[in-house]
This record gives C-alpha cells, structure tokens and sequence, in this order.
C-alpha cells in the first residue's frame, strides 16, 4: 500500500496503485462550473495532474498558484488540479487568487480520481481527502512522471515535474 505523512505521521492511500508506464485512469470530476471535466487517458495536450486536500490551506493555494505560473507559457500543457473543495469554494479561490492558466475541479462527490489514482488518504483526521501528489501523462495517455509527496503539508518538486512535461514532447 502506498502512504504519506501529515505532520510525520503515516497516512494510508487507497485506490488503485498506478505508477510510471501505466495508462492514465480517465476520470471525471466537477469543474467550478459544475460540468463534467474528463481528466487522463489520451489527449492532444501533456497533462498535469495536481492532486491536493484543500485549496483552503496555505501549502495548497501556494502550489496551485505556483503551477498557475509555471505553466502559463506551456501551450503544450493542460493542467488540472484536483481538491476536494466544493465546486463554489474552487471558484472563488481562482477568482481571488488570479487563476487562468489551468482548470481546477472538485472530486468531492464519489473520490474518483484520488481512488483511480490511488491518492485517497484513509486515516488520520484528512482521511477522505487527497493527498498531495502530481502526475505527467504524455499525449497517448501513459503517465510519465509520479510524485506523491512524502508530507501532505510540504509542496512537490516543481522543477521535475516541469522537467517531465518538457520531456514529454
């Protein structure tokens, strides 16, 4: 089973174990809009994907704004970041916080992407939310790159993350 810590105690992940070389799991979960966004499998663009437990943290909204940035020249990117935030609260966080250059969408409803894959924390008081981790998917849907960050209240190594999508060309 894979884990995390929060605040350097382990956190059991549930959900499917996908690591480098498997298919992207394609997913769907509920943009600030409230429609569907598919998110994984094969697509024209690289893909981001950004698992976090709450755009309402600190560590958080430092990460997604930080990604916002990142990727705001990558035309071959599409960057999703998923929380488990309620769709208005997701909304209002891009609103505030000047997000444009990636979507941001809820998995509140039944957990399937975090439990597609496998980031779904399952004890500890976050037990039911995401845990922090990042995935590249090339263009013909296989993920390239993985992090799950070793502790939830740390932020990923944005320079490999940038580095796999560069690589994905």
């Amino acid at each position: 089973m894979q884990s995390t810590k929060f605040k350097g105690t382990k956190v059991t992940l549930v959900g499917d174990a996908i690591g480098v070389g498997d298919t992207a799991p394609v997913v769907t979960a509920i943009g600030t809009d409230l429609n569907d966004v598919e998110i994984g499998g094969a697509k024209d663009k690289i893909q981001l994907i950004v698992t976090v437990p709450s755009l309402d943290t600190d560590t958080c909204a430092a990460e997604t704004r930080r990604f916002n940035e990142d990727v705001n020249n990558l035309d071959i990117c599409e960057t999703t970041v998923v929380s488990m935030d309620l769709p208005f609260a997701s909304e209002r966080f891009c609103t505030t916080s000047g997000i444009e250059n990636l979507t941001v969408v809820s998995d509140y409803i039944d957990k399937s992407v975090s439990l597609a894959y496998g980031v779904l924390m399952d004890d500890n008081k976050l037990k039911g939310l995401s845990a922090r981790a990042v995935f590249v998917v090339d263009r013909s849907g296989t993920i390239v790159y993985k992090e799950i960050v070793p502790e939830v209240t740390s932020e990923p190594d944005y320079e490999a993350a940038l580095e796999a999508i560069k690589q994905a060309r």
